[in-house]
């Protein structure tokens, strides 16, 4: 281990410390350091005390300073209260002037207003008076204007009425000539139908009269009298045993009371000399509804 050693500031020369040396600068040192410590103990306390006693002084300064400045505060507010209701007494003077001539100014639109109202409403009423004059003249002239068209109407509608109910007429008279006509044409259509149907009701009877007749008379000569001529519809040749014709009958399928007046009305158109050969060559017959 190295002894410590020390460096003079004068000649720079360093000097060893041995302990004899040393324990006097030790004991110096230390006193001296003590000294200080207690030194700085009492100037720590003493500047502790004065710190309190600052504080303390602080606190009753700014105590002292708060009521002043509270006082101040309360003074301050006071001046501010006076002089922000000095100045709004001022405004509020000011807004009443100025709403007063407004409500000035408005009244006097509003009495301006009323006038020509009433400037309006007279002029309307004179207008709607004019309105009602020229409404009753229009009225008046209508009226006037309605009676001459009726007078006028009057001989229209009497030479219309005349022409429509001669057009009527004269509608009416085609509408019943053609109603005729179309009578006319109807019952010849009826008398048309009726005689087919007659015709076919013969034709159907000739037939069945010529089954009928060759049946029972199967060695006689059956045959139909041709459309066109007058006579009976049935030719009947009577053939005897031994195949010579022995006579003839002329047979007609007719109604009983149909029968009669078409046989008068064919005795009278015949001549009277075939008339008499047909008496001794021909006979002759007739059957009810076949």
């Amino acid at each position: 281990m190295t002894e410590p050693t020390i460096t003079c500031p004068n000649c720079k020369t360093e000097i060893k410390l041995t302990e004899s040396l040393a324990a006097p600068l030790i004991e110096a040192t230390r006193r001296d350091y003590e000294q200080r410590l207690a030194n700085k103990d009492v100037d720590i306390a003493n500047r502790e005390t004065s710190l309190r006693e600052r504080e303390e002084a602080v606190a009753k300064a700014k105590e002292t300073i708060d009521d002043q400045v509270a006082e101040k505060l309360l003074q301050e507010r006071a001046k501010i209260a006076a002089e922000e209701a000095r100045k709004a007494k001022i405004a509020l003077a000011a807004d009443l002037d100025q709403k007063t001539k407004e409500i000035t100014e408005l009244q006097e639109i509003l009495n301006q207003r009323e006038a020509k109202l009433a400037e309006a409403q007279k002029a309307q009423a004179e207008l709607i008076r004019k309105q009602r004059e020229l409404d009753d003249a229009k009225r008046e002239l209508d009226l006037t204007v309605e009676k001459r068209v009726q007078e006028g109407l009057g001989a229209t509608r009497e030479q219309a009425r005349k022409e429509a109910e001669e057009q009527l007429k004269f509608k009416v008279m085609e509408k019943e000539h053609t109603i005729a006509s179309m009578q006319k044409q109807i019952e010849e259509l009826k008398r048309k139908a009726e005689q087919g149907s007659q015709q076919l009701q013969g034709e159907v009877q000739e037939l069945e009269l010529e089954s009928l007749l060759s049946a029972r008379f199967p060695r006689d000569t059956i045959e139909p009298v041709p459309k066109g001529e007058y006579g009976g519809d049935v030719l009947h040749r009577v053939v005897g045993p031994l195949g010579q014709v022995c006579g003839t009958i002329l047979w007609e399928c007719k109604r009983t009371q149909e029968l009669e007046r078409r046989l008068a009305r064919e005795t009278s158109r015949r001549p009277k000399g075939r008339e008499s050969r047909n008496r001794h060559h021909h006979q002759s017959g007739s059957t009810e509804g076949c």
